[in-house]
């Protein structure tokens, strides 16, 4: 009581339905990933120039509650010799090295610790808003950040905005500008 079944019928038809089909479910899942990628990115970067907003635009830098988000000149081989924070009442720094630290009227670069400064990350950590006397409700802050590099200092400033959501990256590397390429710093027509 066996039955012969003839296979070799529907053979010519299956060969090619399942290489169809596992290639369309391997490109739907490549899709698929690319785009959770994306969206969770770990890393965004910028060039120097564009950091230093000679193309006509603020660079921003975005933190959040449940990380915090970090600022890299570790690309650019630029070092961190002075940081200000306009509206210190949302976000704490932090740095991986040493940091100019100066206060009064005779701020000088070139003494004290300034010479020491080895800082090539600002890491930035957004907290429960603290009542600062005279200090008005904002929603973004401005930091400003001075690097030297090779002798040669650099002004950068970043409007800090402030996440509510999920983290969309945690850190903003900063990049040597490109050589070679006109172009990647163009002045934005206003």
């Amino acid at each position: 009581m066996t039955k012969n079944t003839n296979l070799s019928g529907n053979s010519s038809r299956n060969s090619y339905f399942l290489p169809l089909a596992s290639l369309i479910f391997s490109v739907a899942m490549l899709l698929l990933v690319g785009r959770a990628g994306a969206n969770n990115a770990v890393l965004r970067s910028i060039f120097s120039c564009q950091a230093q907003g000679l193309g006509g635009l603020i660079p921003t830098i975005k933190i959040w509650y449940q990380q915090g988000t970090n600022l890299s000149f570790i690309p650019s081989g630029e070092v961190i010799k002075k940081v200000w924070l306009n509206d210190p009442s949302q976000v704490t720094l932090d740095f991986d090295g040493p940091v100019c630290m100066q206060f009064g009227q005779e701020a000088n670069t070139n003494t004290g610790d300034c010479k020491n400064s080895a800082a090539n990350v600002i890491q930035l950590r957004r907290i429960k808003k603290l009542n600062i006397p005279g200090l008005p409700p904002t929603n973004n802050t401005l930091l400003t950040v001075v690097t030297e590099a090779q002798g040669k200092n650099k002004l950068y400033t970043f409007r800090v905005i402030y996440g509510t959501d999920n983290p969309e990256y945690h850190t903003l590397a900063i990049f040597s500008d490109p050589s070679g390429q006109e172009g990647a710093c163009a002045k934005v027509p206003q």
